[in-house]
């Protein structure tokens, strides 16, 4: 079910999404992923449910990844009321697919999710994790965390600077490279 390395595991999880009618003549229909499926096998596009307008799919099946570096993140996922994953979902690139959008991501990243939406062209929502999920990444995270502690910088004395009088407010000279253009008179011409 899972694959394990050192530096890594992965969990193939299948994605539920929820399609209804749209609210605006400029969107046919709304899309909302709903849940996640632990361990779950491919799937392409499988009705689960199809009532009163509503249709859930088993659209895709993808990896959610861990990675050793981003422990901080996936302990920021799982610290929301409820703990979610988030998944990542790209409008249709060919005209001939049969829906409005594709499963792009499954992330534990609170941290990657917030990535995707500043990019603003893939839509990002956070699901529920299942308890059996939510254990699993808490146990990868306690495993490889790390507490980064802080270290605040010394700063350096200004007196130890040594100043050439460019752009140093307290020399007068007329090559001083922030001194404003007004500031500077004009030589007589004789």
């Amino acid at each position: 079910m899972t694959k394990s390395s050192e530096r890594m595991t992965s969990m193939p999880v299948g994605v539920v999404l929820r399609r209804t009618k749209g609210v605006t003549r400029w969107a046919a229909w709304h899309w909302k992923p709903t849940a996640i499926i632990p361990g779950a096998s491919a799937a392409d596009w499988l009705v689960l449910r199809d009532k009163g307008g509503t249709t859930d799919f088993h659209a895709a099946t993808l990896p959610l990844e861990l990675h050793r570096k981003e422990t901080e993140a996936y302990l920021a996922s799982l610290s929301m009321d409820p703990p979610s994953v988030y998944v990542i979902l790209r409008p249709a690139e060919e005209a001939s697919h049969p829906h409005d959008v594709e499963p792009y991501a499954v992330t534990a990243s609170a941290y990657e999710a917030q990535d995707y939406l500043d990019s603003g062209e893939e839509i990002v929502e956070p699901v529920p994790a299942p308890p059996g999920l939510v254990a699993w990444i808490h146990a990868f995270a306690q495993t490889h965390h790390v507490e980064d502690n802080f270290k605040k910088r010394k700063r350096r004395n200004w007196t130890q600077h040594t100043e050439d009088g460019r752009g140093d407010i307290r020399v007068r000279q007329d090559a001083d490279v922030y001194r404003a253009p007004g500031a500077i008179k004009p030589k007589p011409v004789h």
